[in-house]
């Protein structure tokens, strides 16, 4: 019988500019009464790592300025209806308004998505084995939308340790049939089943992924191996 664990750790302080986020994740890990192991999966969630690394700017709360952010976080503006806008931003993430948060930030700024999580969950990952001598893994998530379905789910925006990909093509079934187009999503599954408990303890960025099979593990990215480019995209 296999089983996952997925723990919402303690809260942190609120996240300023030069914070240092490995630390952070440390200390709460601490403050839950936990220790990282060998094997162990970290999320951390987007809004931490833009507000560590200066993603943070001004906003005056119009329109007009909404507007003027999301042109410049966007490579393409691909739908536009009232205020929403479908965007393609510089990262290649498809996303609503170019992923900027206006929700629990200080009045008068807003949030834009960090610039290479996946650059950020590498030197995150790094960092805990030097201070911790564990070797974990590490998502960095967000909440998107999805073409299709109502409602929105989080996504991971980068990864480290873990394959975000999970390709089964060219395996067989349970009836010795061989899978064709079957690739799973591990990354974004992970990040959608963390935030059923962070939902629940929003003072706190960070969750713990205990259990996850090892064959998960290993070398990828978001960028290379879960972000869909223009060729292979039947809707651009």
């Amino acid at each position: 019988m296999s089983e996952i664990r997925i723990i919402a750790l303690a809260p942190t302080k609120m996240v300023q500019e030069g914070d240092d986020v490995s630390a952070l994740l440390l200390e709460s890990i601490r403050d839950s009464g936990l220790e990282l192991l060998d094997g162990d999966l970290v999320i951390i969630t987007s809004k931490v790592i833009s507000k560590a690394e200066g993603q943070v700017v001004a906003f005056d709360g119009t329109d007009e300025h909404k507007d003027r952010l999301i042109e410049q976080e966007s490579a393409r503006i691909l739908r536009r209806r009232g205020t929403l806008r479908i965007t393609e931003t510089h990262h290649g993430y498809v996303n609503a308004n170019a992923g900027i948060d206006l929700s629990n930030t200080e009045d008068g700024t807003a949030v834009l998505l960090p610039k290479d999580a996946d650059k950020t969950a590498r030197k995150i990952r790094a960092e805990l084995k030097h201070r911790a001598g564990v070797d974990v893994a590490v998502v960095i998530t967000d909440t998107f939308g999805r073409v299709w379905r109502n409602g929105v789910t989080d996504v991971a925006l980068g990864t480290a340790g873990l394959k975000p990909v999970l390709d089964l093509r060219g395996t067989p079934d349970a009836n010795g049939r061989i899978l064709e187009a079957t690739e799973v999503a591990i990354a974004d599954e992970i990040a959608g089943a963390a935030n059923l408990v962070l939902a629940k303890a929003a003072a706190t960025p960070f969750a713990l992924f205990r259990g996850l099979d090892a064959a998960y593990f290993g070398e990828g990215s978001v960028q290379e191996h879960l972000v869909r480019g223009p060729l292979n995209d039947l809707f651009r």
